[in-house]
């Protein structure tokens, strides 16, 4: 196959690394087509062209879409007059299901075959969207179980390939190799920290959860605490936050989620895809989410089902801690996390639940994704 190019289209940290995951999967298939599109580092080192960044897409929350707008039109307009130059074969797009979905409909409506990869979240909340994307998709590709039935009563195409994390997080990790990775003693109270990948995450969860820390530590002197940073864009806003909080022992690492999870006896996890990679490391964790008033009031009481976080969502029923907005106070996440760390049967509980879970995702997931393009392309 070496006629045509494929326009990728992904959306933040996840969504380059579940891309590149795919991308890896077409190439071993024997897709030599080019790609190019909106990526990140993950997705250029697997040989994408990224002609826009993913931070272009990294907005969450309705505020946060409204200021954005103007910058979102101009992204679209540039993607759309290059897709008329290039004439992609197919359009793949991956999370950002906002940006990306009214983006592939405008490319299906050329005669573009597209695919979605990463669900909407349509088994939790705006259900309605199905009808939408049956105008923008031509295949959705699910990571969860439970999916494609919705889409395929929406007549909707639609494969379940397993979660790619399922696949790259070991069932069992060296928790000694991860500590010394980070420079942490084998013996220690590790806390680890995550307040987001996006800059208004960290503006809204960071400094509960330090404030948090310290409200922990007041109570048990030995806890020490691990801040992985999503990227470089972000370090600075990090580190000035730290620099308030310099009596906490607390490391800040720029990236190594993999080697903070594995380390780590327990996390305090901002609602998203770290949850679901904590849940596949075995880590109990409270879950948390913070963000503008009016976007949470904007988004309350639309959600079908009891949780937010995926690790509750997926095992279907309670197995952690959430807590979120106003109940997200820092005196109520250090208790609920010093309430985990205390109750050893309950910890080990969490542990044996997600290793069910782990087992329930761990698919070929690329080659299936992988599979389901090759489809569309022939």
């Amino acid at each position: 196959m070496n006629t045509g190019n494929i326009l990728l289209l992904a959306g933040e940290t996840s969504g380059d690394i579940l891309a590149a995951h795919l991308l890896k999967g077409l190439r071993l298939q024997g897709c030599d087509l080019p790609v190019w599109g909106v990526g990140g580092p993950q997705l250029a080192a697997q040989g994408m062209e990224c002609v826009v960044s993913i931070d272009a897409l990294a907005v969450r929350g309705y505020t946060e879409v409204l200021g954005a707008l103007p910058r979102l039109w101009h992204l679209r307009r540039t993607l759309m007059a290059l897709a008329a130059s290039r004439k992609p074969s197919l359009c793949i797009t991956v999370d950002a299901p906002d940006f990306n979905l009214a983006f592939a409909a405008k490319m299906k409506a050329l005669g573009v075959p597209t695919l979605h990869f990463i669900s909407p979240s349509i088994w939790a909340w705006r259900r309605e969207r199905l009808a939408g994307i049956k105008l923008a998709v031509d295949h959705m590709v699910c990571v969860f179980p439970h999916e494609p039935v919705l889409y395929h009563a929406a007549g909707i195409s639609a494969t379940y390939v397993g979660h790619p994390m399922a696949q790259t997080v070991p069932l069992k990790h060296n928790r000694a190799q991860a500590r010394k990775i980070l420079n942490v003693a084998a013996d220690a109270t590790l806390v680890a920290l995550l307040p987001g990948s996006r800059a208004a995450e960290i503006k809204y969860i960071l400094p509960r959860l330090l404030e948090a820390a310290t409200l922990m530590l007041a109570s048990n002197s030995k806890l020490t605490f691990v801040l992985p940073i999503a990227s470089e864009v972000l370090q600075g806003q990090v580190n000035d936050l730290l620099s308030k909080n310099q009596a906490l022992p607390i490391t800040a690492v720029l990236g190594q989620v993999g080697a903070v999870f594995a380390a780590a006896d327990i996390g305090i996890v901002a609602s998203g895809t770290a949850t679901l990679e904590a849940a596949l490391y075995k880590l109990p964790m409270v879950i948390t989410y913070c963000m503008p008033r009016s976007s949470y009031a904007m988004m309350a009481n639309k959600n079908y089902l009891p949780w937010v976080g995926l690790p509750n969502i997926l095992c279907n029923e309670w197995v952690v801690p959430e807590l979120l907005q106003d109940a997200a106070t820092p005196q109520a996440l250090a208790d609920a996390t010093n309430s985990l760390l205390n109750d050893v049967p309950r910890m080990q509980q969490i542990r044996q639940r997600f290793a069910a879970l782990h087992e329930s995702l761990h698919c070929d997931t690329q080659s299936l994704a992988a599979r389901a393009v090759m489809r569309l392309l022939s």
